[in-house]
């Protein structure tokens, strides 16, 4: 049999009469949000290879690009001269190219010459005109490009110094390079807006449809929480890692091709702010309704690529048609790049940008709102 003492003490009462403590659950004194936004925290400590994409494939970007298009001295201008039936102008083309500066000069067969044309390994080709004098010549080259262009000109210039002519005057040069004015200075900006762009939507559209697919949402509606909570903390923790991997890109930058800022600090982090916003709008609204992994990628494609095209990371928007560029424009890389750019390169005052800034803002507000209006759990 049981004592009663042992029933006393079963129930949580002492042999004296005194009800025995019992422990109590410990209760979290943080906000919903702070404990959300630091659970998205955990989450990308516990994905290592998280750290690749977000930090290190910039970096290696960058170094890659840098040193692909670093500034060197111009390469000579490959210039082919036709052998027909004229042999003997030929050679003497040839041995008037050889002594000019900045080009180089084979001599091929009507048949070669037109398939090294062809295959871009001359820029243009030169042919003696037959029953002419010996001072006639064709020039043949693609107009559209631009090595084409220049090897016309530094061609026609040599052998019209060959055959005698003198200049006018006498022109001095004085060269110069200007940091900001290098493919780098271009490049960088345009690469930390795409890695905001990118690690923004990426990010937070995978973890909202990959818990979404798993029934996490569905557990997580049934909690004390709001809506706007939950997305908020996708937001924050977004805002916690922009400071170190925009550090990597821009001390890589500095230390490895000479990249300064050349504005403001201050106004640099708030346009950053700003821009890490719009795009984590956009990408909580992409990630809304989607059920899949394969359903929230081919959204997400559908809405970076015409910003991957169009809105000038590696290369100017402005070589695209006059009619496209109003669409362009809008575009929130476009206007996060133009800013970047002013700031780092022209050093621009945040004042004279507000109108980009402002387009930034109301992408990520809107995008927002529409995403707490159209987001289900399941």
């Amino acid at each position: 049999m049981v004592s009663s003492e042992e029933n006393l003490s079963a129930s949580g009462i002492g042999s004296a009469g005194n009800v025995a403590p019992r422990p109590i659950a410990k209760k979290s004194t943080y906000h919903p949000l702070v404990e959300l936004t630091l659970a998205r925290l955990r989450e990308f400590k516990r994905e290592p290879e998280v750290v690749f994409w977000v930090f290190l494939f910039p970096v290696l970007l960058a170094f890659a690009l840098g040193i692909a298009f670093r500034n060197t001295e111009p390469e000579p201008a490959r210039v082919a001269v036709e052998v027909n039936a004229n042999a003997q102008a030929a050679n003497s083309i040839a041995e008037a190219l050889r002594g000019a500066p900045n080009v180089e000069t084979l001599v091929l067969s009507s048949e070669e010459a037109a398939a090294a044309l062809r295959s871009g390994r001359v820029a243009l080709i030169v042919r003696p005109t037959d029953g002419a004098t010996s001072n006639a010549y064709t020039y043949r080259f693609d107009a559209t490009r631009p090595e084409s262009r220049e090897a016309r000109l530094l061609t026609d210039d040599a052998l019209q110094r060959a055959a005698g002519r003198r200049e006018v005057f006498a022109a001095n040069e004085e060269r110069v390079t200007e940091t900001g004015a290098r493919y780098i200075d271009f490049l960088i900006p345009g690469l930390i807006g795409f890695n905001l762009m990118g690690s923004g939507m990426w990010g937070m559209g995978f973890a909202i449809v990959q818990a979404r697919s798993r029934k996490l949402l569905k557990r997580l509606a049934a909690t004390p929480m709001r809506r706007s909570d939950y997305l908020l903390s996708f937001i924050l923790s977004r805002l916690v890692f922009l400071i170190f991997e925009v550090v990597a890109v821009i001390g890589f930058a500095y230390f490895a091709f000479g990249v300064e800022v050349r504005g403001s600090l201050l106004g640099l982090s708030l346009v950053l702010l700003v821009g890490a916003f719009a795009f984590a709008g956009v990408g909580l609204l992409t990630a809304a309704r989607p059920t899949t992994i394969e359903g929230v990628s081919g959204l997400m494609n559908a809405v970076m690529m015409p910003m991957w095209l169009f809105s000038g990371t590696f290369f100017s928007a402005t070589r695209f048609p006059e009619f496209i560029q109003p669409f362009i424009q809008i575009l929130p890389l476009t206007a996060l790049n133009d800013v970047l750019r002013a700031i780092m390169n022209d050093g621009a005052s945040l004042s004279s940008q507000w109108t980009e800034v402002a387009l930034l803002a109301a992408w990520g507000a809107v995008t927002f709102v529409l995403a707490l209006r159209f987001f289900r759990w399941q």
